[in-house]
């Protein structure tokens, strides 16, 4: 069975591109545009992991990370940050917000699946 994997993020393109490389390595994914698109989302879907973005309207990537930990069925689910941000403040905030890792826009889709791969034992 394949693993589902939420990818979050405002941009079209960047939802697209994530959506293609992961189908492509043969996870199923699950698309929002925002926090609170993503938070409406796993209350109807379990997932095995979650890609979003940081700079979002609505509900921003370390809000959304806040409210998934505070299920208890998503406590352990992998949450890997996305974005253009590389300060050490931003990944510290993401961190303890519980951020499970962090990868800087641009990226390459090699690299993503590197991660998503170790990260998804």
């Amino acid at each position: 069975m394949a693993k589902t994997i939420m990818t979050v993020d405002d941009s079209a393109t960047i939802r697209q591109m994530l959506s293609f490389t992961l189908k492509d390595a043969g996870y199923e994914v699950i698309e929002a545009v925002d926090g609170l698109d993503a938070c409406d989302k796993l209350k109807q879907s379990a997932v095995n992991m979650v890609i979003t973005d940081l700079n979002m309207p609505n509900m921003d990537g370390i809000e959304l990370i806040r409210e998934v930990r505070k299920d208890p069925s998503n406590r352990f689910v992998p949450i890997i940050m996305l974005t253009t941000e590389s300060q050490e403040k931003k990944k510290q905030e993401g961190k303890a917000a519980g951020a499970s890792g962090w990868i800087v826009k641009p990226f390459s889709p090699e690299q993503l699946l590197a991660v998503v791969k170790m990260v998804l034992v």
